[in-house]
Order: structure tokens, then sequence, then C-alpha cells
């Protein structure tokens, strides 16, 4: 058996946490060999940190054999000492009357500070992972605080796996075939509904998609449908996508330290020019991966149209950017 490695997760006690430390704990995200010590971490609030209890007690009763210990932390500090993975789960959701700006400053407060814990306190290889929304701008907010302390922004990722894996389905379910016939989805940008997923280089069952589905299609259902479908679960379940998201991010991080097998997967990773994507924000690309690292595809062919939706996406997060400026000096 290998030596344990630290998963850090935060927000512990929330519902997307509840699906993801589940299957840490089984071995999905770093394989059926690999044991883990949980480092669970909530706000050091008395109702918030006995719930968590709870949530500890069912993962001792599963007697997962990958779980080496559990740990319980009220503060970042402590929670990633010596961390391998860290899932940043846990963010400050949007309230009645609150502007955008207002939530980016407010979750600011709480990525900048996870941020310059993980490079002073985390191995020294870590890697991060965002969920919590803006999960792009959380995660320059937390690459940008930890860089004053040594990390290095490309451990610090931000989490598009999600609309990635939501592009695969409709695809599926609309052409017929199993997702895993489906390759070269890509979703640029932001975790936001400005992100574009583009087929223009995706193969279903070794043929183009642009072959088997209709532009009108793509335009007037694909993409709004992928773009809007974290909005489309509340409406339906009354609740924010929780189990869709905590697989996201086990499939994010496995293929991260394990590799994607030569596949494209998307990543929200910080923006180095590549496809006229200047430096400066944390942006979804086509990746792969291998040895423990990430690349981004290079020398893809991008259309009118992928370039005028790339744009898009682009400036919400310019304009996210300024809204933070402050916080990234």
């Amino acid at each position: 058996m290998k030596k344990p490695v630290k998963v850090a997760i935060t927000g512990a006690a929330g519902q997307i946490a509840y699906s993801l430390i589940f299957r840490v704990a089984s071995g999905s995200m770093l394989g059926p060999d690999q044991p883990v010590i949980l480092q669970l971490i909530e706000v050091p609030v008395p109702e918030v940190l006995e719930k968590l209890k709870g949530t500890i007690m069912e993962v001792e009763d599963c007697a997962f054999p990958l779980v080496h210990s559990i740990e319980l932390h009220s503060s970042p500090e402590t929670g990633f000492e010596g961390t391998d993975y860290a899932l940043l789960v846990g963010a400050r959701p949007r309230g009645p009357g609150m502007e955008r700006k207002d939530l980016l400053t407010a979750n600011g407060g709480i990525f900048g500070p996870q941020g310059k814990a993980l490079a002073t306190k985390a191995s020294k290889n870590v890697k991060v992972l965002v969920v919590g929304n803006p999960a792009n701008t959380n995660a320059l907010i937390a690459a940008t605080a930890g860089s004053k302390e040594g990390l290095n922004p490309r451990q610090v990722h931000a989490m598009v796996r999600l609309d990635h894996n939501r592009a695969i389905s409709q695809l599926a379910s609309k052409t017929g075939v199993h997702g895993n016939d489906i390759d070269n989805v890509i979703i640029w940008g932001n975790h936001s509904s400005t992100q574009y997923p583009d087929v223009s280089h995706t193969t279903i069952g070794g043929k183009k998609a642009r072959d088997l589905v209709t532009q009108e299609w793509l335009e007037k259902d694909f993409i709004p449908v992928v773009q809007q479908r974290g909005a489309a679960i509340i409406k339906a379940r009354g609740l924010s996508s929780a189990a869709s998201a905590a697989s996201a991010a086990v499939d994010h991080m496995r293929d991260w330290a394990l590799g994607s097998n030569g596949k494209i997967v998307s990543m929200g990773v910080p923006s180095d020019g590549s496809y006229g994507i200047a430096p400066g924000i944390v942006y979804g690309y086509p990746c792969i991966c291998k040895n423990g690292d990430y690349e981004i595809v290079q020398g893809l062919s991008v259309d009118e149209f992928s370039r005028g939706r790339m744009t898009i996406t682009e400036n919400e997060l310019r304009e996210e950017r300024a809204a933070v400026e402050d916080l990234l000096k």
C-alpha cells in the first residue's frame, strides 16, 4: 500500500462536500491503492462543526479501506498542513440584493487567505481545485495571494469540468450514443452563463460532431442548455447542483493527478496567451494531463463563431478581475 496523501476539503459540511467526501474516501479520485488522510475544514461555527462531525461519523461507519484518518479543522491554517490535494468547495453564496461585485469581494476575503495558507502550510507540490463560485475569479484570487508566498499559479485551477460533462451528456442524448464515444469537447472561458461549449473539434463515435448535429441546434439548444444547466437544476430540484459538481471535481483532480490518457479535458487554468487570451485571468482551456501536470492543447483552429463566443466569456472574466483588482495587489 502506498503512503497516505492528505486531501483537504473546505466547506466540508455542505451539500457538494457531502457527496465529494465519500467519493474521495472510496478511491474514485486518486485510485484504488492510494490511502488518504481527509482534512475536513469548516467555518468556526458550533452548529456547522457539529454537522460536520455527523458526516465524519458516517465516513467512519463506511469503514473505507483507503481512509487512513480523518481530521476536523476550523481554520485553513491548520487544515492545510501538509496538504497534497485541496478542493476549495466552501464559498459565499449570492444573497438577496447582492451585486456580482459584492459577491466577488466577499469571496475574496475567503480565497485570498486560503491561497496564502496553502502556500505556507501545504505540500510544495499541492494541487488546488476551486469549486466554489465564482470559481474562475476565486481561483485567480487564491493563486495571486499564494504566489506572493511562493505558490506557482499553475497549481491552482478552477472547475469547468462540470460544464464539460454536461456538454457530453447533451451530445450523447441528442445523437443516441454513450458519452464514452464522445471526445474532444471543449469548454472555453468562465464557469458562468457566458461559457462557450465548443464542438468544433468533437468526434462522436469517430465521426465529426458537426456532421451529426446542425448549427441551428448548437446555437438554439445545445449552447444555452449547457450554459443554463445549473439554473435549470435549481428550478427543478430547489437546490443547486451537488452530486454532479462533486463528481466533476473528482474527474478533474483524477485526470490532473493520474493523467487523462491522451484525452482532451476542459480545465480552468491561468491564461498564458494561448488562443489570444492574454494573461491575467483563469480561463477554461482544452488540456491534456500527464505525469501529474497539464498542458494546454495548442494549434486547434478557431472559426469566427467560436472566436466571438470566446471573447464574450473572456470579457466577463476581465470585468470580474477589475471588480477585485484591489485584492490582487
